[in-house]
């Protein structure tokens, strides 16, 4: 092959490829350096190029996912936007009404209760907020499929935001038909609220269980809070309105300072209303219909007690039930809450004079059972000022002679609220005088009188329930003298107001007299008497042996029984046996009781009156003995 044949197969004359020229011993090693730019460039190409095409491809793909982010994050806040002030426009009350769903409580805990921080409460329930109700996104079959695609991000964004924490000012109570009037104030601590979009409906298992601590401090106004229920119970409903000054929403969790944080509402001068018809409770008479509520009485049912005399001291326990009013199960509990307990003055007091305060007791805690509720207080009595003797023997007198006494409630948690009800009459009503017995009695004439002598024997057992030591040091008979046997019941009205250390204001005679009776006799003052503690009856309190002499007193021959008298004497002169007499009155007898702590000393007296006795007693010229009570 000629050298023109092989230069004509170059590449570069024609578009056929060259062939590969097989190299021999004088071709170079290395290539001529007259082949042209053109062809370096083609087979080595420029890295710069190839970089600025890379960086255009990248500054390309940002330059859009950019745009898409952006888009993206305006349309995020556009809906965010309108969500949020749709929400913003609703007013606070409906969310209230219609969203919010809280059930309970399920347990309320008394933390702390003081006259002056008020009472510290821990709810727990369970709370769930209904933002989807709220915002307008929850499912509904006749949305198209752009609305609920538009109602699904609402709701994925519901999930996102997840909670709320709302911050509340010191919420008022007042009665909605008077909101100037405040009946109570309560404080909450910050409430977390869980977010929920299209909860299942009639169903609670979306709630999420929350404890809350609240302070409620009551209105100092007792006379408007009494009012308050009184009318509530008249009509059957409990309507009220709060008032929240400032109500503060913050997306996310109590301290949360991420995104879900800027998530802000607030509202000013709230104003719900909450409206509840008072359920009727077994036991006690129905609410509405002009109904008067219940008394204190009604609710509170003294079941037992125990009043004991040790350490120079007396103590008091009582057990009692009281009704359930809270209609479904509730757990409960509570410290030791304080109570005083206070008798009214006399009522013949000549200036006007405050209630004397006579027990401190603190309640037990307990739980709230159905249909009643168990209750335990215990306490001591209070140091008395001497002037408490009177009121103290007003209580005792009326509740020995089987009388309800008046009593007063009162607790440093709510000051000037007291509550006035009744001790109940014990039942069967109590025999405090038993075996009275006269020995050595005669009857003698002094001038154009007749007087009595003789010694008077008696047991004096307390009521069930007071077991503390008595000494018996004085005793006032007022007694009616029968021919015979005692021919009908006495009275038995208690001598109430009385004097200390005064002889009990005399008692009208019967009227009519009764058959057969003929003498009265009523000393002039208190008979010293003796007395010794002994056992008594098993189903009663403390008892005492009394004895007391009666010398020389005077025996009045009742009006127009003359005639029954003079036979009297005949039987006693003439009987071979003397003759039977019959004795009826009543009593009344100072103790002093051990352990009283009276301010300038202990054991102070207290005078029983109103103690209603009968008996007889065989009188005889030789032989006199006496016959005990019935």
């Amino acid at each position: 092959m000629s050298t023109e044949t092989a230069s004509s197969c170059r590449p570069d004359k024609g578009k056929a490829r060259a062939r590969d020229v097989e190299p021999t011993e004088n071709t170079p090693l290395l290539a001529s350096g007259s082949l042209s730019s053109r062809d370096a460039s083609i087979e080595q190409p420029d890295p710069r190029a190839a970089h600025r095409r890379l960086f255009s491809q990248l500054l390309t793909v940002f330059l859009i996912s950019l745009s898409l982010c952006v888009l993206l994050f305006v349309l995020l806040a556009i809906i965010a936007f309108s969500y949020r002030s749709h929400a913003s426009q609703i007013p606070p009350e409906e969310i209230l009404e219609r969203a919010l769903v809280v059930e309970g409580p399920d347990r309320v805990d008394v933390l702390n209760a003081s006259a002056t921080d008020g009472i510290w409460l821990m709810v727990h329930g369970r709370v769930g907020l209904d933002a989807g109700c709220v915002v307008g996104v929850n499912r509904d079959d006749g949305d198209g499929i752009l609305r609920d695609w538009w109602k699904s991000f609402g709701r994925w964004g519901i999930r996102q935001l997840d909670r709320v924490n709302v911050n509340l000012s010191p919420i008022q109570v007042s009665p909605r038909a008077h909101p100037d009037i405040a009946l109570a104030t309560i404080s909450t601590a910050p409430i977390e609220i869980p977010l929920t979009a299209d909860p299942p409906r009639r169903e609670s298992s979306w709630l999420t269980p929350v404890q809350v601590p609240v302070r409620i401090q009551p209105t100092k106004d007792v006379a408007a809070l009494l009012h308050f229920i009184r009318e509530s119970w008249k009509i059957g409903f409990v309507s009220v309105q709060a008032t929240i000054a400032h109500t503060v929403v913050h997306g996310g969790r109590l301290g949360d300072s991420g995104w879900r944080s800027r998530f802000v509402l607030s509202h000013s001068n709230v104003r719900p209303v909450v409206n509840m018809k008072i359920p009727s409770v077994p036991g006690l008479p129905p609410p509405g219909h002009n109904n008067a509520p219940p008394s204190f009485s009604d609710l509170v049912t003294v079941q037992s007690f125990n009043i004991v005399s040790a350490d120079d001291a007396i103590f008091i326990e009582a057990n009692a039930t009281a009704i359930n009013p809270v209609p479904w199960h509730l757990e409960f509990s509570t410290p030791p809450l304080p109570f005083i307990i206070s008798l009214p003055s006399p009522s013949n007091s000549s200036a006007e004079v405050p209630s004397v305060p006579v027990a401190s007791v603190r309640s037990h805690p307990f739980a709230l059972t159905h249909p009643n509720i168990s209750l335990t207080v215990s306490g001591a009595v209070l140091s008395l000022e001497r002037s408490a003797s009177r009121a103290l023997s007003n209580f005792m007198s009326k509740y020995v002679s089987g009388h309800e006494a008046d009593i007063q409630i009162t607790t440093p948690l709510v000051p000037g609220m007291i509550i006035n009800t009744t001790f109940p009459a014990p039942s069967p009503k109590p025999e405090i005088l038993r075996n009275v017995s006269i020995t050595n009695m005669k009857i003698t004439p002094t001038g154009t009188t007749m007087v009595a002598s003789g010694t008077v024997h008696a047991l004096v057992v307390l009521p069930r329930g007071i077991n503390v030591g008595v000494n018996a040091s004085r005793v006032f008979p007022d007694v009616l003298v029968y021919d015979g046997p005692v021919s009908m019941p006495g009275s038995n009205e208690s001598d109430s107001d009385v004097t200390p250390h005064n002889p009990p204001p005399e008692r009208p005679l019967p009227d009519p007299l009764p058959p057969r009776a003929f003498a009265h006799i009523r000393p002039e003052d208190w008979l010293p008497a003796l007395s010794e503690r002994v056992d008594g009856p098993e189903d009663a309190g403390s008892a005492v042996a009394v004895t007391a002499r009666i010398d020389d007193v005077p025996l009045q021959v009742l009006p127009g029984r003359e005639r029954e008298f003079s036979n009297f004497v005949s039987k006693v002169i003439f009987g071979t046996q003397g003759a039977l007499a019959g004795v009826q009155g009543v009593a009344a007898v100072a103790v002093r009781v051990n352990g009283l702590p009276f301010a300038n000393g202990h054991d102070g007296e207290m005078e029983l009156t109103g103690l209603p006795f009968e008996g007889s007693v065989r009188i005889g010229k030789k032989s006199m003995w006496p016959l005990p009570i019935d």
